[in-house]
């Protein structure tokens, strides 16, 4: 449970003594209102606060029973541990595992918990359990498991067991192959060139970024700024000016998931109808080489968290659009007048958006 405001922009102890305030005037919202104060007050390194917390959401006195108090006991041990209280951490952990529960959640925080201090056999046994309790019965248990993408909750077990055991030296097994098949398609989705998981999960490359060896960082470093600099080569490359175009499923998704764009899209065929009157008063004013790049949710989605914003905020959609192009996604616009029209209608451009009467 990590905080809507980013870290760079806040003062933690203000934040979280506002979030305590307003769950007072809101009981109905107190749960996620105090977890949210908690992270923020380890943020803060104000983790015995965080603890304090922690325990009121799950007191048995408590005004309104927590919905999910598995999860706020993980995210208690995981705080007690990097404060000292190990002892105790423990114990909650194995009560987590014990209770085995139904969400991923809590199964993630106690895993990544162990593996933070070491304890790599118990983060790959925890990793191992929670799939084994989430995922469907038999899917990527075996050798020869299913093509198809488990749920994304329990993508996050996935990549923390893969990376316990390439630390630990284990040979890949299927639920390592699914991790790795999950991974690429994300990255694809993402219009991202996938790096191998393994070479992520390289425990030289792990342990170079957790070393205090300045010879190791900076080889890492280094490692990272070379990667940097074939992905801004790939940005520097010429592309179009291109206009962002939503098919109707993923329009309608989006504006399900994101309310706050109906305003940029009233309607699909008004969506359509701006794309066409948009590209064709650039090209009146001179604007050469323009294209239209297509969106979809997950990519967008993906895009709006490693620019760090919300994928409700109408300001990303340029950008977004912009580095679609930027990665060689665009489709060269106009369309010849016997090509399909770039709507995807199954018509020729010329009797659908082409016609003279769509202006």
């Amino acid at each position: 449970m990590r905080p809507d405001t980013p870290a760079d922009h806040v003062d933690h102890i203000a934040e979280a003594e506002r979030l305590e305030r307003t769950a007072g005037l809101y009981p109905e919202d107190a749960e996620h209102l105090l977890l949210q104060a908690a992270a923020h007050l380890e943020l803060a390194d104000a983790r015995d606060r965080a603890t304090t917390l922690y325990d009121r959401l799950i007191s048995p006195s408590a005004a309104h029973p927590p919905e999910n108090p598995t999860l706020i006991r993980a995210l208690k041990a995981a705080n007690l541990w990097e404060y000292g209280h190990e002892a105790e951490a423990r114990a909650i952990i194995e009560g987590v595992r014990g209770t085995a529960p139904t969400d991923a959640a809590p199964w993630v925080i106690v895993a990544e918990s162990l593996e933070a201090h070491d304890e790599l056999d118990q983060a790959h046994e925890t990793f191992t359990e929670g799939l084994g309790r989430l995922l469907p019965a038999g899917e990527a248990t075996a050798p020869g498991a299913p093509d198809g993408e488990p749920p994304y909750p329990t993508h996050p077990l996935l990549f923390g067991r893969h990376r316990v055991r390439r630390l630990l030296g284990e040979a890949h097994d299927a639920w390592d192959a699914l991790a790795d098949r999950v991974h690429r398609s994300r990255a694809a989705a993402a219009g991202r060139t996938p790096v191998p998981l393994d070479e992520l999960h390289d425990p030289k490359r792990i342990w170079a970024l957790g070393s205090e060896n300045p010879d190791e960082l900076r080889a890492e470093i280094a490692r990272i700024q070379a990667e940097l600099g074939s992905y801004r080569e790939a940005l520097s490359r010429p592309f179009p000016v291109a206009v962002l175009h939503w098919p109707s499923t993923e329009l309608t998704e989006l504006l399900t998931a994101y309310p706050s764009l109906s305003a940029e899209y009233p309607s699909h065929e008004a969506h359509l109808a701006t794309i066409e009157s948009s590209l064709r008063e650039l090209a009146a004013s001179g604007t050469p080489n323009l294209g239209i790049v297509t969106g979809t949710v997950p990519s967008y989605e993906a895009f709006a968290a490693s620019e760090g914003a919300s994928p409700g905020d109408p300001s990303l959609l340029p950008q977004y659009a912009t580095t679609l192009a930027a990665r060689g996604r665009a489709e060269g616009w106009p369309p010849g007048p016997g090509d399909g029209c770039w709507c995807g209608s199954g018509l020729a451009y010329a009797e659908c958006h082409g016609g003279d009467s769509t202006a």
